[in-house]
């Protein structure tokens, strides 16, 4: 606890000064272009601690951004780094975030009326861990009571957000950004009786409507039939937008690590998960390892590699088969998803590793538009799936 109040005292104060990093250069049996003046990344190199130590050069706690879901996937990211590496630093990087929002009653300013707005509440059960902090208890306490009046499908799944925009619709994502979060509470605070199975229920619910006969999941799935994307017979979105996926497939693996061997659902979720797992397999695309940002179209021209989907799916199927809920040649098509991920990072002439190809934030839509999305550089979807499929597949391979 020394350390991290000294380390929380420093972190607004600190700028972090990469060590020059080694020069790279691919890795073996993947084609790919580097981007100009950028050298490759080699095994050796602890990945992890690099992309966090060159996102905390980029940003404080203070302008990472505001409370929301793709910060709160970067920052468990850094805690599953934390938790290898126990540099204090990074657990102060989070706990000064986190603190923005927090004040020291345990009040959050933060009406939790989208699952979205959920997923950062992973952080609060950490710090509780971490800290003993009561007040983070209760600030994860309000999201763990908004889901008793929070609306929900005719089957129970909740929706993807209280609005009507967003009404009767579920969407691939959200699972992993209210799921998680529960199993972890439930844990933490000896709620685990409802959270396993609340959690475990949500799973099947939005599998039972998102996976089709090829395996995949659609993105959403709209019970009102009302939605611009809904089709009018089954509710579904058009496309197997690839990130909605990723969601899921990480979310089940989540939610299978955390429920006891006996819950009545786990059958239910590892027959999702098995045919999920074929079907990536199937559409993961050779030459690269890599997989397509409308999964099953990859052989149109305008299609490209997405790189936070591809970690997400090199995540699920590596723990998958690790934990038994896959059969062990998965751990081989994950392998090639990670040296395909790998040939997407770079370090820079200042640096600072750069991860190209993650798609912005993205709504339901059709084809047109998902391929049409931008291509960023280092957006923090792309840095924490990373993360996570780093930590994971370091221990994999080595083991």
């Amino acid at each position: 606890m020394k350390r991290l109040r000294a380390a929380v005292a420093a972190v607004a104060l600190t700028t972090v000064t990469l060590a020059a990093l080694p020069a790279a250069v691919p890795p073996p049996a993947v084609a790919d272009t580097p981007a100009a003046g950028a050298s490759r990344p080699a095994a050796a190199p602890d990945w992890s601690t690099a992309v966090v130590d060159s996102t905390m050069a980029r940003y404080t706690p203070a302008t990472i951004g505001g409370w929301s879901y793709p910060v709160g996937l970067y920052l468990y990211g850094q805690y599953l780094t934390y938790k290898r590496t126990h540099d204090p630093g990074y657990l102060a990087y989070i706990k000064s975030y986190v603190d923005r929002f927090v004040k020291s009653d345990g009040s959050i300013d933060q009406s939790f009326n989208s699952l979205d707005s959920m997923q950062a509440g992973r952080l609060l059960v950490i710090l509780h861990h971490e800290t003993g902090q009561d007040r983070y208890r209760k600030a994860a306490e309000k999201i763990r009571d908004r889901l008793d009046i929070y609306p929900r499908t005719a089957d129970g799944g909740f929706w993807h957000a209280d609005n009507s925009s967003r009404a009767h619709q579920l969407w691939a994502d959200g699972v992993y950004m209210v799921n998680p979060f529960l199993v972890e509470y439930g844990k933490e605070f000896g709620d685990s009786a409802y959270t396993d199975d609340e959690a475990a229920k949500q799973l099947y619910v939005y599998g039972s409507h998102l996976q089709v006969a090829n395996g995949l999941l659609k993105h959403a799935y709209d019970e009102s039939r009302t939605a611009s994307w809904a089709d009018p017979a089954t509710g579904l979105a058009p496309e197997h937008w690839c990130r909605a996926v990723g969601w899921y497939a990480m979310a089940i693996v989540n939610v299978l690590d955390a429920v006891p061997a006996n819950q009545s659902r786990r059958p239910q979720l590892l027959s999702i998960f098995q045919k999920l797992a074929v079907a990536l397999e199937k559409y993961q695309d050779p030459a690269t390892g890599r997989w397509f940002q409308v999964i099953d179209k990859g052989g149109r021209s305008d299609n490209w590699t997405e790189t936070s989907c591809s970690s997400m799916f090199t995540y699920a199927l590596s723990r998958g088969a690790q934990q038994h809920y896959l059969d062990p040649h998965y751990a081989d098509v994950a392998r090639r998803g990670y040296q395909g991920v790998l040939a997407k990072l770079s370090v820079g002439a200042d640096g600072r590793t750069d991860l190209a190809d993650i798609s912005v934030g993205t709504n339901v839509g059709d084809y047109a538009y998902y391929v049409a999305r931008a291509r960023a550089t280092d957006d923090l979807h792309g840095l924490g799936a990373f993360l996570i499929m780093n930590e994971q597949l370091r221990g994999a391979l080595v083991s």
